[in-house]
């Protein structure tokens, strides 16, 4: 058997190679400066299985934690692709053991089977997904961020609720670093016919896409029934959240922070791309508007990231999956309480994704451009309307909230503008379009 120690000191020496193609590495834009393993967690010997803690700097960036799962059976010495050695993560949540620190619990009242090889999810992820069997899903949060874990705990929230619109949670992976909490993993219920929005809205792009003298209510793939139910979805969970956690009135000064905060993006990003400059007045001016005719914003608990990938259809409706915020932001941020405004924002600016993404890297085609634009206008209508059928009062039809969302609708769009920057270059004409449309056409 490989000695613990060698293993981490290969995988620690090979990683600065491997991180840039990894999906859950935040920081491909930059170089490595340097790798250091904090902590190493032995939870098998035969064969061998370690968890791994490491801190990685980058120049002008915070330093930030990540974890691994690392074997000696492959070259690559990542264990999440073994079925046989990720089964054991889920053996010790059912037993409710602790490992050198490692809390593996389960949640109150679940019985959960032992023995299921893991799988791992193959599609792009911030996390690492493994799932097993039909029954199980455990996310391993890459990125490690100290104090309670958010998804945690509104997942928690939920289920007291009686929310229906959520996977139940199941257990959980904890532990502390640097005296810190921090949260390893979460396993909930896994629902293996479930389709995400994303893949039910880019199907439903495409066939209109391949049929473009029809308009988007004409196309049999058309999404607007499933929008106006998904509105409803997540005015509900908003609801739920808001029942079981509570809800506040943002001041004047919380307000000032939000919109300092935003206006902070802008300048970074018309700074980094230059592309951004000729929208940046308009921008800024759409953030002090808010400052100028907004009253107090109701702010609570929220998703934090919500778009189509976040979103799962079940038969029995829509189900809200990843309640941890924006991976890159910071984890005060990620916890903060926010309007509810923020995730309407994120979907509609993902339905504007969906209705656009055919058309990157291809030829200018005006009548594809249009019907993208109607699919979009289309389903965002259908969206808010399903939203006001099931809001709390305290929100309504965010569309009567026109510059609030809109101002948060933007600074998406800048935070998108900055992703796909440093991640995807070819996609930053999605972004720049919607800025250039919403700054250009007003609400």
């Amino acid at each position: 058997m490989t000695d613990p120690q060698e293993l981490v000191d290969k995988l620690v020496a090979d990683l600065p190679d491997q991180l840039p193609s990894q999906r859950w590495f935040a920081g491909k834009d930059l170089p490595v400066e340097s790798i250091r393993p904090l902590r190493t967690t032995v939870l098998g010997e035969d064969p061998l299985l370690v968890h791994v803690v490491v801190e990685i700097t980058q120049e002008d960036r915070p330093v930030e934690n990540y974890q691994l799962l690392a074997t000696d059976r492959t070259e690559s010495f990542d264990a999440t692709g073994d079925g046989e050695l990720t089964g054991r993560l889920l053996d010790l949540i059912a037993d409710g053991a602790e490992v050198d620190g490692l809390v593996f619990a389960h949640e109150p009242g679940a019985e959960l089977q032992t023995g299921l090889r893991g799988r791992p999810v193959t599609s792009e992820q911030s996390n690492t997904s493994i799932i097993y069997g039909g029954q199980y899903i455990l996310k391993l949060f890459r990125k490690l961020s100290f104090g309670p874990n958010p998804d945690l705990v509104l997942h928690r929230a939920l289920r007291d609720a009686g929310c229906e619109h959520i996977a139940q949670p199941l257990g959980s992976i904890t532990g502390e670093l640097n005296g810190e909490p921090v949260t390893i993993g979460m396993l909930q219920q896994f629902l293996p016919d479930a389709v995400d929005g994303w893949a039910m809205a880019t199907t439903s792009v495409r066939d209109l896409m391949a049929d473009p003298d029809l308009h988007a209510d004409q196309v049999g793939g058309d999404f607007a029934a499933e929008a106006n139910r998904l509105g409803q979805a997540v005015a509900t969970v908003h609801a739920d959240l808001q029942r079981a956690l509570g809800q506040q009135q943002a001041d004047e000064a919380d307000l000032d922070a939000t919109l300092r905060a935003m206006h902070a993006r802008l300048t970074v990003m018309s700074q980094v791309v230059p592309e951004m400059r000729q929208y940046a007045p308009a921008i800024a001016a759409a953030f002090d508007k808010v400052q100028e005719h907004v009253g107090p914003i109701p702010v609570q608990h929220v998703h934090g990231d919500l778009h189509l990938g976040q979103v799962l259809r079940t038969v029995q409706g829509w189900l809200l999956i990843d309640f941890e915020g924006e991976p890159a932001a910071p984890a005060a941020e990620r916890a903060a309480l926010k309007s509810p405004l923020r995730d309407v924002a994120g979907m509609l600016r993902s339905f504007d994704y969906a209705a656009h993404q055919l058309l990157v890297g291809q030829e200018d085609d005006p009548q594809l451009t249009e019907r993208a634009l109607e699919w979009a206008r289309r389903n965002r209508a259908a969206f808010c309307e399903g939203y006001a059928e099931a809001a709390a009062d305290t929100v309504g039809d965010p569309r009567q909230h026109g510059e609030l969302l809109r101002a948060f609708e933007l600074d998406k769009a800048v935070y998108e503008v900055a992703y796909e920057h440093a991640n995807r270059p070819e996609w930053l004409t999605v972004p720049l379009s919607s800025i250039a449309r919403i700054t250009g056409e007003g609400a």
